[in-house]
């Protein structure tokens, strides 16, 4: 196994600090009153509670970093100094619904050397509250789930492969891109699963459980831990053209390399 780095057990601590309170949050609103108001109020303090714990805790370990965070938006850091990308509940709707299945992401990205934006994410951390897991890589020492190892699958035929995707929905996404390419990649797979909580989805990736995923018109924030999460375990991320960046967010296609360019193949055709 890698020795977790100090930088991991920051991001781990912080999560788990967090994860605690949206655990306890979590056992509450399965009891509130259904309304529209009541548990829609409740599940987005309880989001932001859990922000601001990420936020208190990594600031304290790291100061003078910057942060990109779902609520607080950008807060800049010191010239030269890496950041957060922070997603304190990835999942909010199975959240809202008392469907357990929901993470806290966190990525530490540095600045590009020539000082003009920024550059690699060099280590993450998704946080399963409920079932207390602990997915983290760092870049170029593999991909964990706690002292476990994680390798994409090795499958290669689509007739093998498990697909995760994320449906648009009211007001978010474009639902007839969406139709276009499950049309053109169901037929072709063994299946497609819908979770709700991409950055579980691209953890899920990592692990071997799903073979591929995509999804359109996520945010930094839903992808950064994962994207580095299945390079570090030998997959391959990319966009709807094949590009790869540190993060995908817009467009994310994530894979092994014999599913990548499969999937990408059927997906690219849709959109023409």
């Amino acid at each position: 196994m890698a020795a977790i780095s100090g930088l991991i057990r920051v991001m781990e601590r912080a999560a788990r600090k967090a994860g605690g309170r949206l655990r306890r949050d979590f056992g509450e609103v399965e009891h509130l009153q259904v309304s529209r108001k009541g548990p829609a109020d409740f599940v987005s303090k309880a989001d932001m509670r859990a922000e601001r714990t990420l936020y208190d805790e990594l600031s304290a370990a790291r100061p003078g970093w910057g942060f990109v965070m779902e609520e607080a938006g950008v807060i800049e850091g010191e010239p030269g100094k890496p950041r957060w990308i922070v997603d304190p509940l990835d999942g909010t709707s199975n959240f809202l619904h008392g469907i357990p299945h929901f993470a806290i992401s966190i990525a530490a990205q540095e600045p590009r050397a020539d000082g003009k934006g920024w550059g690699d994410v060099v280590a993450g951390v998704v946080y399963q509250p409920i079932t207390d897991q602990t997915f983290w890589a760092e870049k170029s020492r593999g991909a964990w789930l706690h002292d476990a190892r994680l390798r994409v699958s090795a499958r290669s035929r689509l007739s093998d492969a498990l697909v995760a995707t994320g449906v648009p929905f009211f007001g978010h996404g474009d639902f007839a891109e969406w139709s276009r390419i499950f049309g053109a990649i169901g037929p072709e797979v063994a299946g497609i699963r819908r979770f709700g909580a991409a950055s579980l989805d691209l953890a899920y990736v990592a692990q071997g459980r799903f073979d591929g995923f995509w999804e359109s018109g996520l945010s930094d924030w839903d992808t950064a831990a994962g994207c580095l999460l299945v390079r570090e375990a030998g997959g391959f991320v990319s966009d709807f053209r094949g590009r790869s960046e540190p993060i995908h967010a817009a467009q994310v296609l994530a894979a092994n390399d014999a599913l990548h360019s499969k999937l990408h193949k059927l997906l690219a055709g849709a959109l023409r």
